[in-house]
Formats: structure tokens, C-alpha cells, sequence
């Protein structure tokens, strides 16, 4: 392979797959791509019984450059293997009237970014060896809701590894919040900011590029690294239920090997769509990758005019990890749609830095005559719509970033005719996350005086389904993390909790 990994803004090459991982930012602000994509091709044929495992480990054989074979299936095998899950195989596909959700939230957090968060800890482990790591990680994230917990619960009591999560104090759901509070080890640290995601982000990429701060922590035996979607390791694993889900529909005997699907994506910092596209290029049949918004629609506007403007109102909805107007993974799409044009995308990200827009020719976001990307948005009515509509007639719920999802979809049917392309939607998260939301759009109000623990019972006796095992008894959990910051205090809490 040529130059292994390289940052969307030039200023690093020839990163291979352990040091990208462990850095997980480059030093110029850019992110890790793999410049060989275009050069994988994944033979459908030889994987059409393979299980999840045996998925992943065939594509990570591309991506994980300087892991051996054995280290490779001790990271799938941990992963998704050993109890974390709730059934044999991490993800299911179920059929609900003409649509397929691939439910990734049957792990140990609810949330599909336990599909990347359960291997990270090992990919990362595994990486340290290979690059020869003396120094412990410290991880950061920012999260919008469930990157936060997930990455706890996969970090937690690694040795040598360190993780602070930064949410938006008032920016996710009740369930959200305790499920981090309540976090144990003492390798854990949570801190609530006194903004939205955006401002958590914005605050973790200023300290992954403080240079002061990193000389002065690597003097203490320190060294920085990511669990957001920004790091490579994050983004590879969701790779690989794109290819699981086309398998499925095959073995359901309702699409033939290299017939094109659609996949709909709930989608804010743009990852797991990403993913899909990024499983196009290595050879997945992708007919439309389908851009699902809530009100916070700024994606939506992106493909639809090629203009991206985040000076606009924010909003808090009902599906708070879309809650964001800046999609950072979308500076790989943009590296890639434009052949690699690295000094193309350091400037269209220092005029968003400075401007809050920038503008592409939208032919591009075309990809020829492909017209591969769809975007649609729903509002809060229509989330509410979509979830009491898809309980009443199918007696099958959705989170409220599903929610959105499957409207968008019937918004696609409608505007393009396209009835016949078989489609997946990705279900991102257990409607138990956001149980008072998901209960007040079937049944209306919450009785006055029930709190959100007692709205899950509530939503599980009326709608004859079960509590997920993670989320049953929250409440009787103490909470071990209070604090509090300011975006501009968010460096400080980091050395206040390494001295500890």
C-alpha cells in the first residue's frame, strides 16, 4: 500500500494504522484518512456466510496496517464476543412494514457506538505495543450523548489509559447523564460544560493542538489521544455493520450478491454515515446514502446547496446527539470528493474557523451522475409523528434519532418514487434512552409528578416491551462525577484530575 495514513489537511503522511490511533488528531488539525481506499476491494462472494466477527476481521486485514493476524481476531474477539452483547451477534436486522432496521444498540451502553467502543479499548492497547508506547494515554471526548458513556464503559480500568468526557451540561437526556455520572473507576473522569456540543468539540480539538499543554503533560508521562469519531480507530468498526446488514438482506433471500441497497443515517458529526460511504468505496452495493437531520438541519441545507453556514440558531430537540452544527468527519468526505486536495480543505476549514461557512461546487457532492448523498430533515412534530405512527401500526418502537430517520425515509420515497430499492435504516439508539420523549409521542403528557426513571416503567408496561438490562434501576446508582466547567476552564479540569 502507498502512503498508509495521511491528514485531510497535509501536514502529517505516512501514518500508519497504531500511531494514527493513539494520536488520534493530526498535528496540523486535520484529520487521518486512508489514502489506499480506493484500492481495497472486498470480495462479497467469499464473506456471504461470514459471521460479524469474521467481517470485521477481513476488513480490518486492510485498514490495521501494522497489527498481525492474531492481534486482529484478539480485538474482534474481545469485542463483541465476550458477553458485552446481548445475543450471539452484536447487531440485529428486523423487518417493519417496507423498511429494515439495523438495530446496533444491543450492547452494554444502548447505544450503536458501543459497535466502535468495545474494540477501541483494544485497538488502542494494541496499537501502544506496536508503536512501542511507554507513556500513559490520556483519552478526551466530547459527546453529545452516548460517545460519552460508551467510551467510559470500554475505557474503564484499562491500565495505562486515562479518559475525560466533556458533555453539554444541559444538552442530553436524563438517562444520558446518569448513565456517565454514575461511571466507575478511578481512570474516569466526567465533566459538565456550560454550553452545547459544539462548544465541548470545538474545546477538545483546541486542547488535542495545545501544544504548551501536551509538552507540559508528556514531561509528566502523558500523551493525548481521542475516542470521538475523529480518531481512525473509532471510524473503522462502523464500517463493518454496513457490510453485515447487506449480508443479512441476502441471507433473507431479498436482494442478490451486488444489488444496490439504500441505508438511511440518523446523522449530526457525520461518522456513521461516513462509514457507509467509506464501505461504498471498498466495494458494499450503495445505491443512496440517505442524510437524516433533525431541526438542527444544517447538513441537510449542505447537500442541498453546497453552501455550509453554522451561523444559525441552535437548537435542543428531542434527539440531542444530533444537536450539532459542526460535523467534523465531514472534512474526510470533502478530502476525498475532492482527489485528495489538502490545501483545498486546510483552507475551506480555516474560513468555517473564521467565517462559521464555506461554500463547494455541489456537482461534487454529486459524485458524477450517482447522486449517491440524499438529505432530508425532520422537525419535533414530525419525530413525534414518525414514532406514535410506527407504534400504532407496527407495535414497533423508535428512539427519537431513529425517529427522524425513518420520516426522512418516507420523505426520500415520496420525492423520488424510489419504492423498490431495498433500505436499511440504522437505529441508533433503545427507545429507553429517551423514554419520557418516545412515551409523550405516543401517549401524550407524562403524569405530573413521574420522573423520567419512573417513565420507563411506565413506557414499558403500556407498550408491552421490556427495559434494557443496562438502563433497568439507574436511579438506585450513586452518581461518582459533579463537575462542572466553563468551555474556556476545560484544559484546567484535565491536570486537576491527573494530579489527583
Amino acid at each position: 500500500m502507498k502512503e498508509k495514513y495521511v491528514s485531510t489537511r497535509g501536514g502529517e503522511a505516512n501514518v500508519s494504522a497504531s500511531e494514527g490511533i493513539i494520536k488520534g488528531i493530526a498535528k496540523d488539525g486535520g484529520l487521518f484518512v486512508p489514502s489506499f481506499i480506493h484500492d481495497i476491494k472486498i470480495d462479497l462472494t467469499a464473506l456471504k456466510d461470514a459471521t460479524y466477527g469474521e467481517l470485521a476481521f477481513e476488513i480490518f486485514k486492510y485498514f490495521l496496517d501494522d497489527f498481525s493476524e492474531e492481534q486482529i481476531k484478539d480485538c474482534v474477539h474481545n469485542a463483541y464476543y465476550t458477553g458485552k452483547f446481548e445475543n450471539e451477534e452484536p447487531v440485529s436486522l428486523k423487518k417493519v412494514d417496507d423498511r429494515y432496521f439495523l438495530e446496533l444498540y444491543h450492547g452494554p451502553t444502548c447505544a450503536f457506538k458501543d459497535m466502535a467502543l468495545t474494540i477501541l479499548p483494544y485497538l488502542m492497547t494494541t496499537a501502544m505495543k506496536n508503536a512501542d508506547i511507554s507513556k500513559d494515554i490520556v483519552i478526551l471526548t466530547a459527546t453529545s450523548g452516548d460517545t460519552g458513556k460508551a467510551a467510559l464503559e470500554g475505557f474503564a480500568k484499562v491500565p495505562h489509559i486515562n479518559i475525560v468526557v466533556y458533555y453539554p451540561k444541559d444538552g442530553v437526556s436524563t438517562i444520558q447523564e446518569k448513565q456517565m455520572l454514575t461511571q466507575d473507576g478511578d481512570n474516569t473522569c466526567v465533566i459538565g460544560v456550560a454550553g452545547n456540543f459544539d462548544d465541548t468539540q470545538n474545546g477538545v480539538k483546541e486542547i488535542l493542538n495545545n501544544s504548551g499543554l501536551i509538552e507540559e503533560l508528556r514531561g509528566q508521562g502523558y500523551v493525548f489521544s481521542s475516542a470521538n469519531s475523529i480518531n481512525i480507530g473509532r471510524l473503522l468498526p462502523q464500517i463493518v455493520y454496513y457490510f453485515y446488514s447487506y449480508i443479512q438482506l441476502y441471507k433473507k433471500a431479498v436482494i442478490d450478491l451486488g444489488e444496490a441497497v439504500n441505508f438511511v443515517v440518523p446523522t449530526g458529526n457525520f461518522g456513521n454515515i461516513l462509514a457507509g460511504y467509506y464501505a461504498r468505496a471498498i466495494g458494499l452495493p450503495v445505491s443512496r446514502l440517505i442524510c437524516a437531520s433533525n431541526k438542527n438541519n444544517i447538513l441537510t441545507d449542505f447537500f442541498n446547496t453546497g453552501k455550509y453556514d453554522r451561523n444559525r440558531d441552535f437548537y435542543k430537540t428531542m434527539s440531542p446527539s444530533m444537536d450539532i452544527l459542526i460535523s467534523s468527519n465531514l472534512e474526510r468526505l470533502l478530502y476525498d470528493i475532492t482527489g485528495g486536495n489538502s490545501e483545498m480543505i486546510a483552507g475551506l476549514m480555516s474560513q468555517l474557523n473564521a467565517d462559521g461557512t464555506y461554500a463547494l461546487d455541489r456537482e461534487l457532492l454529486f459524485l458524477g451522475d450517482d447522486h449517491l448523498f440524499y438529505a432530508g430533515c425532520a422537525n419535533e412534530e414530525e419525530t413525534a409523528g414518525a414514532i406514535k405512527h410506527m407504534f400504532e401500526y407496527n407495535h414497533y418502537l423508535m428512539d427519537p434519532h431513529t425517529a427522524v430517520a425513518s420520516k426522512v425515509y418516507s420523505d426520500y420515497r415520496a420525492d423520488t418514487g424510489d419504492v423498490e430499492t431495498p433500505t436499511i435504516i440504522l437505529s441508533t439508539a433503545s427507545p429507553y434512552k429517551f423514554g419520557r420523549s418516545v412515551y409523550e409521542s405516543i401517549f401524550g403528557e407524562v403524569p405530573e409528578g413521574m420522573d423520567d426513571y419512573a417513565v420507563l416503567k411506565e413506557l414499558a408496561a403500556r407498550t408491552e416491551t421490556e427495559i434494557p438490562v443496562p438502563l433497568r434501576d439507574l436511579d438506585q446508582k450513586e452518581n461518582r462525577h459533579d463537575k462542572v466547567c466553563t468551555p474556556e476552564e476545560m484544559a484546567g479540569c484535565i491536570t486537576a484530575f491527573l494530579d489527583k
